[in-house]
Parts: structure tokens; C-alpha cells; sequence
């Protein structure tokens, strides 16, 4: 047993769902987090399938109120939060022209600005106790921008700002930062946003409907192709918990780095969190 504490958001399906199970498994006492804990059944259903227990506790990302709840239960019962997983997110499909404004701050609450809050309420206490670790689950589209995924790929790329400015801060309080950005994932998650989707794209006129059916189709050949499950991502996840010193930036299949490869030179993401850690040190 690690004696740790691992808090996870997003876990009632997916990769939420098998980090909490694999980090149970690794010896962390897992507090397992979703905005509607009438969905944990399938969570608790692998955990004891498996023979580990997770704690369930409601969070809602997009909520203060329920972030600062459930930071403050979590360091009430447990007294330390050694490791944060920022797993929960909502996709979206539309371009520009297609998405409204209550889309756009829908998706940047949730995948941006959850991020950014439960962050800044779990810091303190990781700086505090002079260690911890943050991993942050992104995507390729945090690094490329990809069509008809504006506002998403605006969202993920905003985490990345954040969490690349934050490593070599964080850094000198004994605090590591990770990001995790899988390419294609075969989820329940996902299969839910791309049916959403084809919903809303067959009502899309031209000039983009025909864009946007071409889009759809190559894209279910590739998650068809090259998607990963969820669980693959969770392992990756574990092992960058388990690691002294996790690479920064982790891309999580050799597709996906093919996907990226124009625009990453380091596929760490070392260089640059060394660079800034230096200045800082003086």
C-alpha cells in the first residue's frame, strides 16, 4: 500500500472510471468523483469485480461551491491529497459559425476553468505538505487545432497554457505536473458526443454540412483504427503516478504522436519546464 491519496474527477465512466480502478489497485485510497453519483454503479460494479474500493464523492467541476465542498471532505477525512487527476471533461462538435455562446462557455467551464479551479483549491494543500503530483488528461487537440472542434480544441489548449506555466513553478514546492493527451479513445464518453454530434451536424446547411459529414467519416475510420480504450489511457495514468520524475507531456500512442509530430519538437515537454525551473532558481 502507498498510504496515498488519489482524487480523480470525472470517474463515472471511461478513463475516469479505470484510472480510479487502477490506482485503487496500485495501493492509493482513491476518492472517485462525478457530478451525478446516481451513475457510480458501473464504478462500483469493476471495483469489486477487480477487489479494490473506491470512495465515491460528488464534484462538479463547473460548481466552486462543489469543488471547495469536496476538497475540504477529502482533507477533512483523509488529511492529505498526494494526487489529482483532471479527467473530467465535455466534448463538443461545431465550428465557429455553429456554436452558440452557452456551447462555447459550457465547454470551457467544464474543460478549462474545472480545471483551473479544483487546481487552485488542491495546490496549497500539495505545496504545504512539500509534495504532490497533478496530472491533467488533454488531448492532441490541446496541441493541434482541429476542424469542427474549435471550442474544444480553444479549451484544451488553454490547460495546456496553464499547466505548462504551472510545471516549473509548482516544481519548487516538491509538486509535479503531468499532462496525458491521448489521441483517438473508444469511450462511452466518447461515442455519446460523436452521436450528439451527428445529430446536430445533419441539421447543418452549406457551405459546412458537406464538410462536416466528410470530417465525421474520416474521423470514425480513424477511431476505428488507431482508438484506444479507456483503460489504456488509465494505465498510462497509473504509471505516471508511479514514476519519480514523470515526463511533463505524455502522448499516449505512437498515432497520436504521428498526428502531432509537425508541431512537437520535445515530446516530453522537459525542455521547456527545465528552461523556466532554471530561471527560477536563479
Amino acid at each position: 500500500m502507498t498510504g496515498k491519496v488519489a482524487l480523480v474527477t470525472g470517474c463515472s465512466t471511461g478513463v475516469g472510471l479505470h484510472t480510479a480502478i487502477r490506482l485503487a489497485e496500485a495501493g492509493y485510497s482513491v476518492v472517485a468523483t462525478m457530478r451525478d453519483v446516481a451513475k457510480q454503479q458501473a464504478l462500483l460494479n469493476e471495483a469489486t469485480r477487480v477487489g479494490v474500493t473506491v470512495e465515491v464523492k460528488v464534484l462538479d467541476v463547473c460548481s466552486q461551491a462543489s469543488i471547495e465542498a469536496a476538497v475540504a471532505d477529502v482533507m477533512a477525512l483523509h488529511g492529505r491529497i498526494d494526487l489529482l487527476v483532471n479527467n473530467a471533461g465535455a466534448g463538443f462538435l461545431g465550428s465557429v459559425e455553429q456554436t452558440s455562446d452557452a456551447d462555447l462557455r459550457r465547454t470551457m467551464e467544464t474543460n478549462f476553468f474545472g480545471v483551473w479551479n479544483l487546481t487552485k483549491a488542491v495546490l496549497p494543500h500539495m505545496r504545504a505538505a512539500g509534495s504532490g503530483r497533478i496530472i491533467s488528461v488533454t488531448s492532441v487537440g490541446g496541441l493541434l487545432g482541429q476542424p469542427f472542434n474549435e471550442a474544444y480544441c480553444a479549451a484544451k489548449f488553454a490547460v495546456e497554457g496553464m499547466m505548462e506555466g504551472l510545471a516549473p513553478l509548482a516544481q519548487q514546492f516538491g509538486v509535479q505536473v503531468c499532462l496525458v493527451e491521448p489521441g483517438p479513445i473508444n469511450t462511452e464518453f466518447v461515442a455519446s458526443v460523436r452521436s450528439s454530434s451527428q445529430a446536430a451536424l445533419a441539421t447543418m446547411a452549406e457551405p459546412y454540412a458537406t464538410l462536416a459529414q466528410r470530417y465525421m467519416a474520416a474521423s470514425g475510420n480513424v477511431f476505428a483504427t488507431h482508438g484506444q480504450t479507456g483503460d489504456d489511457i488509465a494505465r498510462i495514468i497509473a504509471a505516471l503516478a508511479a514514476v519519480d520524475s514523470p515526463d511533463f507531456r505524455t502522448i499516449t500512442s505512437d498515432f497520436a504522436m504521428a498526428t502531432v509530430a509537425s508541431k512537437v519538437v520535445d515530446r516530453t515537454g522537459n525542455s521547456v519546464i527545465e528552461a523556466f525551473a532554471n530561471r527560477l532558481k536563479g
